[in-house]
Formats: C-alpha cells, sequence, structure tokens
C-alpha cells in the first residue's frame, strides 16, 4: 500500500513540474509557415541556396528572402503569387506584414 501512495505522490509531482514547464518553456510558432511550405512547390531541389523548402519558408517568414524568384520550381506555377497575396493579407503573431518580390 505504502508503494502505492509513492509512486502516486512522486507521479503528481512530476506531472506537476510537467506542467509548469510547458507554461514556462512555452514557444509561439508563426502559423503562416506551415501555410508558406505548403504553397511551395515541394522539391527540395535546394536550388534557392536553401537546404530545401522548408527552410526557403523559414527565409521568407524571417526577411531573409526578398525574392520568390529565387524558387526556380515554383516560377513555372502561381504558387508563388499565392504566396505573395498569403502573405499580404495576413499578418504575423506580432502583427508584421512580410513584403516580398516576386
Amino acid at each position: 500500500m505504502e508503494a502505492f501512495i509513492i509512486l502516486g505522490a512522486i507521479g503528481l509531482v512530476l506531472g506537476l513540474g510537467l506542467a509548469i514547464a510547458s507554461e514556462k518553456f512555452y514557444v509561439e510558432e508563426d502559423l503562416r509557415l506551415e501555410k508558406i511550405n505548403q504553397l511551395l512547390p515541394g522539391v527540395n531541389c535546394g536550388a534557392c541556396g536553401y537546404p530545401g523548402c522548408g527552410g526557403f519558408a523559414e527565409g521568407i517568414i524571417s526577411g531573409e528572402v526578398k525574392a520568390l524568384s529565387n524558387c526556380k520550381p515554383g516560377s513555372k506555377g502561381t504558387g508563388l503569387e499565392e504566396i505573395k497575396k498569403y502573405l499580404a493579407e495576413t499578418p504575423g503573431p506580432e502583427g508584421d506584414i512580410i513584403k516580398v518580390n516576386l
């Protein structure tokens, strides 16, 4: 019986520790990143200078990418125009609007 009480107390303490840690170390993520990644062609060729489409999407969000035309496979379709329109209409967590050229 003592073992159940001790294990229950340990579980309770560890659970509270996890709850506190999840609040303290919470990282707010920019939801635009996922949408931009979906609009990119997904070829992961690296022609843009970034390690795949995910890296290029992060570069767009961080403001490092000034021209979407660096994405060679995407320049053949309309995905880049959709990204530019999406970024102009959708503010980030801090309310910032990203302006990029095609």
